[in-house]
């Protein structure tokens, strides 16, 4: 099964930055720069990885994660931040708090190339590890 990457941030650069290192790795990837649109595209798109912006105008990352928490689709979800980590590691727990569905990985902006195709590739083993397994 080919891996499914939805991108969510404010800014239009760090999405094509994405788009293109996850293409190289064999994604399918759909971006999204306004979070009002996420719920919609998510469910449309019905993704394996989310690389999720945490600091957004309208509705913030810990508010996706709380939504995403209620549904019953397992998703890995990296959270992108340029500001203080412990705000990555709040949501983490916010998701293990209500939901056995969702992994959640923090990452620091700048994204480097190098750890942004790390975590592709461990999340595309990942996957197929699970396949395996049923």
């Amino acid at each position: 099964m080919q891996q499914r990457l939805l991108v969510l941030d404010d800014e239009p650069e760090f999405c094509e930055y994405v788009r293109k290192v996850a293409e190289q790795e064999d994604y399918i990837v759909e971006t999204i720069q306004d979070s009002r649109d996420f719920q919609e595209r998510y469910d449309a798109f019905n993704p394996t990885l989310i690389v999720l912006d945490l600091v957004m105008p309208n509705m913030d990352g810990i508010e996706i994660i709380r939504w995403l928490s209620s549904k019953e689709r397992p998703v890995h979800v990296v959270l992108a931040t340029g500001y203080n980590p412990r705000y990555a590691m709040m949501a983490d727990k916010l998701a293990m708090g209500h939901s056995k569905h969702l992994k959640i990985s923090p990452i620091a902006k700048p994204v480097r190339i190098d750890t942004l195709r790390q975590i592709l590739r461990q999340d595309c083993q990942r996957d197929l590890s699970v396949e395996s397994e049923t």
